[in-house]
């Protein structure tokens, strides 16, 4: 195995096992584990790994993986756990409302993916942190709006 990929397994392994808020925490607990790498090089790194923020419900964000099998953290109950690899956690319908929850930090990207989709039965949103309310056009067919979302944010199976 190459220099980068045991760099890259370290570095999943540090993320999944501690609650890292920056990148200078990361560089750090990588440097004990004899990684020397710039800052520049660990950004490429995790933008290759497609690593994101998440936030608490305290207010600070850490970095996760993207692949659901990694969230092996600590119970602290500041992580949902998420069933997917990409953030969604759940769809349910309300009358012309859909609900979309999300792990914590996600549902602005995917409802903006939602809003710029023009999808024909969706007449807008607002999202929050973990949740977004997508307000459907009155008689909207609930499965032809879960393709029409499926295909917006490519998530659920």
């Amino acid at each position: 195995m190459g220099v980068k990929n045991t760099r890259l397994d370290a570095i999943r392994e540090i993320i999944s096992g501690q609650k890292i808020t920056c990148q200078e925490e990361l560089l750090d607990a990588l440097s004990e584990k004899g990684y020397k790498l710039t800052q520049g090089t660990l950004s490429r790194d995790l933008k290759q790994m497609k690593v994101a923020k998440a936030a608490s419900v305290v207010g600070k964000s850490y970095y996760v993986l993207p692949s659901n099998t990694m969230y092996k953290r600590v119970k602290d109950n500041n992580f949902v756990e998420p069933r997917h690899a990409d953030g969604f956690v759940s769809l349910r319908f309300s009358g012309n409302i859909a609900v979309l929850k999300t792990m914590p930090g996600y549902a602005s990207r995917m409802a903006y993916d939602i809003d710029n989709a023009n999808l024909e039965h969706v007449l807008g949103t607002i999202a929050g942190d973990d949740t977004i309310m997508i307000v459907l056009e009155e008689g909207a067919p609930k499965e032809v709006v879960r393709l029409e979302l499926e295909r917006a944010i490519k998530i659920m199976n």
